[in-house]
């Protein structure tokens, strides 16, 4: 097996995780300012975001080895699209944080099973061939869908607020991490673990940042938000990009 078939995903190291935290946040301020700041509302946020993930999602799959600024591209769309799905879930249909998760966690462990079942391995750091990608973006978009519902499910729900859900979050990360290092505990249940923790978190602080003071939260609101995560986004993956380039040199 080649590594430019192995390479269709990034690896799991410290800079994904930055990297996915920023594009999560991004997703959410991002679905905010579209479907609320802008008027357009859940289902055509939900269009329009969805429409630029399939056609990204295309792309991605037709590009031989991974390619950062496609992957990322992708992985933004499903976060934005995500947090629209999980606001309709949740407004729209009527069905609240909590059963919008349940049914999300539902999804997510059948796509799971049934990947597991066809390919034998749910492992995200081997994904070798487009048919085995495809599965691999289905669940992502679910997580990130789940993620987003979780947040709010802490925040408001819990009645935590956004600051204390984000804490709370980083905590239950933390001993993920150190379930990782310092345990046998299967790798790839926590990383699907720390998946959709690291979307809540994002969403929370999100809201953090574009909810009024009296809400909880510092009131950049969500267009000078999601400016100021997508030029940290930006340089992000551009460092990644930059990395990428050194692990193929090498």
């Amino acid at each position: 097996m080649t590594a430019a078939v192995m390479d269709r995903v990034p690896h799991i190291i410290f800079l994904y995780w930055v990297i996915k935290i920023v594009s999560t946040t991004l997703g959410e301020t991002g679905a905010d300012m579209f479907s609320m700041t802008l008027h357009l509302g859940y289902g055509t946020t939900i269009a329009i975001f969805m429409s630029l993930f399939l056609v990204l999602l295309v792309i991605k799959l037709l590009i031989k080895g991974y390619h950062p600024v496609a992957y990322w591209a992708t992985f933004t769309a499903s976060a934005v699209a995500g947090t629209a799905i999980s606001d309709f879930i949740d407004r729209t249909l009527g069905l609240g944080y909590a059963v919008g998760s349940a049914v999300l966690i539902a999804l997510l462990l059948i796509v799971l099973v049934v990947w597991h079942k066809k390919e034998r391995s749910i492992n995200v750091e081997c994904i070798t061939t487009p048919s085995v990608e495809i599965y691999y973006w289905i669940a992502f978009l679910i997580a990130n869908t789940l993620g987003t519902a979780a947040g709010d499910f802490f925040a408001d729900n819990l009645g935590l607020g956004f600051m204390n859900s984000a804490i709370l979050i980083s905590v239950i990360l933390v001993i993920v991490a150190l379930l990782h290092f310092f345990t046998k505990v299967s790798g790839v249940l926590l990383f699907w673990v720390a998946f959709v923790l690291t979307r809540p978190f994002g969403a929370t602080f999100g809201d953090f940042l574009t909810k009024p003071i009296r809400k909880g939260g510092i009131n950049l609101g969500t267009v000078a938000s999601s400016i100021l995560i997508c030029v940290i986004l930006i340089f992000a993956i551009a460092r990644e990009n930059q990395l990428e380039k050194l692990r193929q040199e090498a």
